[in-house]
């Protein structure tokens, strides 16, 4: 995945040089590419061409570190580490950090549309149409308004569920979606299933987030711990306690896994995953 998205991308000695270093200090050299792997996973279960799969892959991780670059910034999170290095807006300046989160986000739709999928080209239009509904108002984007005006204030377990069905939920729900429709069509059932894996695997991420944030170090999970406390936002964590956060990661974990019962071992990478999410320590 490092070797397709350091291709994808702009050449840092390509004009305006700042701007393209900024875009793959970004992107390269870090993150757990958790989303990349859920759409090889997804690919590898409706029997995907490889090389169909990266393209999309890319573009949704160039869209994962636009919004990382974003959040970040001082008029978000103000936060001064990501992946164990300063942010964009840090290492670069602001300014840049907005252009390459901007540049970031367009070179995704440009990675999914600039060349033939190997798929129907109805089916790339509609993969768009899924990148584009999970990215904004609708999804990541409006998910982070929400986050952004729940500070101080307290939400119920439905409406903190809400706000991370958008936020965190969107674009990993959309990642195995697209995975599956770089292969061969699923029927309705297996889609539905496949989809509700997807919700219980993007709630689970978030709630392990919560999680981390309380109990590892900021050297482990190579960005500020225990920030989401300090700024007095609400998380699973600080709504549940701690114990019972876990209960429910667990929980989302066995509805994966039941959601995947009835397909063979062309989803174990993506049980995999359910498990990895869960267990990760960063």
């Amino acid at each position: 995945m490092e070797q397709v998205l350091a291709a994808l991308l702009p050449s840092a000695d390509h004009t305006p040089r700042r701007l393209h270093d900024a875009m793959r200090y970004a992107v390269l050299d870090g993150g757990k590419r958790v989303r990349p792997l859920l759409v090889f996973a997804a690919g590898e279960l409706t029997q995907a061409e490889p090389a169909h799969v990266e393209r999309t892959a890319a573009a949704v991780e160039c869209i994962h570190a636009y919004s990382l670059v974003h959040d970040d910034m001082p008029a978000m999170d103000n936060d001064v580490l990501r992946r164990g290095k300063p942010t964009v807006h840090v290492e670069f300046d602001e300014a840049t950090a907005l252009l390459a989160g901007d540049a970031l986000q367009t070179l995704a739709f440009d990675i999914l549309s600039a060349a033939p999928l190997g798929i129907s080209a109805a089916n790339q239009m509609r993969m768009l149409n899924v990148l584009a509904h999970a990215s904004g108002s609708l999804g990541m984007a409006g998910g982070q308004a929400i986050d952004l005006e729940s500070v101080g204030k307290p939400l119920s377990l439905p409406e903190l569920e809400f706000m991370h069905i958008l936020k965190t939920g969107a674009l990993i729900r959309a990642s195995v979606n697209l995975g599956a429709l770089c292969g061969q069509a699923l029927d309705e059932k297996s889609t539905k299933q496949l989809d509700h894996y997807a919700k219980c695997i993007g709630l689970a991420f978030q709630v392990v987030d919560d999680v981390l944030d309380t109990e590892a170090s900021t050297a482990t999970l190579g960005k500020t711990a225990g920030k989401d406390a300090a700024d007095n936002k609400p998380t699973y964590v600080s709504l549940m306690g701690l114990a019972q956060a876990k209960e429910l990661a667990e929980t989302l974990r066995n509805d994966a896994h039941q959601s995947l019962s009835s397909f063979g071992r062309e989803a174990d990478r993506l049980r995999q995953l359910a498990d990895y999410i869960v267990t990760r320590n960063y």
